[in-house]
């Protein structure tokens, strides 16, 4: 078992600067699905073929970090973000999710998210990867989606990246078998999600699950999970 934590001397470690390819070598594809009344998905594709794919939820914010890959040395991997409902109710959001709140809108959520846009990038990118080198990622409540399609799919996505989850979807009292790889982070600055994400980490070591947990010190937003998307990708694929 893999059982990791960045700390350093004096605590946590503090978050690496980004570095960005910008303007990015890739492509980024975007598809109007009929779910939901019309919901985009985002795909970066990089300028080599890809040897590895991260589905994400909250795609209109990851599936624009292409270029903090291509600035790192990690292999060729394939984003593909779908986004977030446009209603203004965050509770929308986390009722897509999480499955603690209302089964049947997760579930239709997740059915398109592990079904429609699967099918349609195998279809339209001939990208065809075993669940090793196949992960989910979220950040913040979408962590939750990346931690429950992780746990729900095992056989799809060999790995999840999970970065500052929300708290209201929280380890199953008997966990299922098996369980994917999981790199967990969370900053000392944004306490309440780093608690969320320790919680996390132990109930799957205790499950004997390949766990990371990193703890940086920074706080709740997109340059803080940016510094830590490379890291992630070269834990679970290489180099």
């Amino acid at each position: 078992m893999d059982d990791q934590a960045a700390v350093g001397p004096g605590g946590a470690d503090s978050a690496p600067e980004p570095a960005r390819a910008d303007p990015i070598a890739g492509e980024l594809v975007t598809e109007t699905f009929e779910y939901d009344g019309g919901r985009q998905v985002t795909v970066y594709v990089p300028p080599d073929p890809p040897e590895a794919v991260v589905f994400a939820g909250d795609g209109q914010l990851i599936s624009q970090w292409g270029g903090y890959l291509e600035a790192a040395d990690v292999p060729p991997t394939m984003i593909v973000g779908a986004y977030r409902t446009d209603d203004d109710d965050e509770m929308a959001r986390i009722r897509e999710y999480s499955p603690s709140f209302d089964e049947e809108r997760f579930a239709a959520h997740e059915s398109f998210f592990v079904d429609d846009v699967r099918n349609w990038v195998r279809s339209r990118f001939s990208v065809a990867l075993p669940a090793e080198r196949t992960a989910v990622c979220g950040v913040s409540a979408s962590g939750e989606l990346a931690l429950a399609m992780g746990l729900r799919h095992p056989g799809v996505y060999g790995a999840v990246f999970c970065a500052s989850p929300g708290g209201g979807y929280r380890p199953p009292a008997v966990m299922p078998s098996p369980l994917p790889r999981t790199y967990l982070v969370a900053g000392t600055l944004e306490p309440w999600f780093l608690e969320n994400a320790t919680r996390w980490a132990d109930a799957l070591r205790d499950a004997d699950a390949d766990v990371v947990t990193t703890e940086r010190i920074g706080n709740h937003g997109d340059q803080f999970w940016q510094a830590e998307f490379p890291l992630m990708v070269a834990w679970a694929f290489g180099r």
